[in-house]
């Protein structure tokens, strides 16, 4: 084998080896710009902040299980942290509020991907149960809570901030 037909060979299979780098490359980046994004999810800890007055009145982490999801006080951060709910009318009359379970049977909308909703909501202040739904918003920094009485147009928001 002459020095030219040698030259030739190592191009050729440096050219190859560059090519299958390269298509190697390509796969794995459309294999990831195909791959579906996990869906927008509300599970986490935020920070409840009161609609009237603007500061934060607790930390509440939500779960998800069996594609359900609850909320609970996980801390009180208003003056009170050892307040109990007294206007209760269910089973959490008297009971601390925080640890206390808030939110219940919230399931994401077959509809809109950043919508959970069909659930409840308890405000411990005034020991009702709502309807409610949630929203995520800011790409899921923040989360928009709604109770309310009937129809969603009847109620009241809240924002919440995520934590972790």
């Amino acid at each position: 084998m002459n020095e030219n037909t040698r030259r030739g060979r190592g191009l050729a299979a440096a050219v190859l080896a560059a090519a299958l780098a390269g298509a190697a490359g390509f796969a794995s980046v459309a294999w990831a710009q195909s791959a579906p994004s996990p869906a927008p999810s509300p599970a986490g800890l935020w920070k409840n902040i009161d609609d009237e007055t603007k500061k934060p009145k607790a930390l509440v982490r939500i779960v998800e299980s069996g594609g359900t999801y609850t909320g609970r006080i996980e801390k009180v951060l208003t003056d009170k942290p050892d307040a109990v709910c007294d206007l209760c009318t269910d089973a959490r009359k008297g009971q601390r509020v925080q640890g206390m379970t808030i939110i219940e049977g919230m399931r994401a909308s077959k509809i809109e991907d950043e919508l959970f909703e069909g659930g409840s909501i308890l405000d411990p202040n005034n020991g009702k149960v709502y309807r409610s739904q949630m929203r995520l918003r800011e790409g899921g920094r923040s989360l928009e809570v709604r109770g309310y009485v009937g129809v969603p147009l009847f109620g009241r928001s809240q924002t919440w901030i995520r934590e972790e």
